[in-house]
């Protein structure tokens, strides 16, 4: 019994089958998230190592997408804030492009 359950050899119109089913999809909606360490997507804004006292964060290029670099950096302040649970006000904020010359992220660096 256990071989034919191993190696699913049941016809499909029987019970035997259908119990089978009925556990493979218990395991699939019932087994929790951490048994498979999956992790939710990576965050769209990544904090990196402090630059001269500031924060410096990587926001992709989909959360900011501003004509004037003023409104850029209101842009940024707010999507940063957002991340960090406080006010945050950007200092400048630097564009980042792929090998293709596409733009990837910017570089947002905060006011010390």
């Amino acid at each position: 019994m256990l071989k034919r359950l191993i190696f699913w050899d049941f016809p499909r119109t029987t019970w035997q089958y259908d119990v089978v089913v009925g556990l493979i999809l218990a395991f699939i909606f019932l087994t929790p998230r951490a048994v498979f360490n999956d992790q939710p997507r990576a965050p769209q804004v990544v904090r990196l190592p402090a630059h001269d006292g500031a924060g410096v964060f990587f926001v992709e290029a989909g959360l900011l997408n501003a004509d004037s670099p003023a409104t850029l950096n209101a842009q940024a302040s707010a999507v940063v804030s957002k991340r960090v649970g406080r006010k945050a006000e950007a200092a400048r904020v630097h564009p980042v492009t792929d090998g293709d010359g596409e733009p990837a992220g910017f570089l947002v660096y905060l006011k010390p």
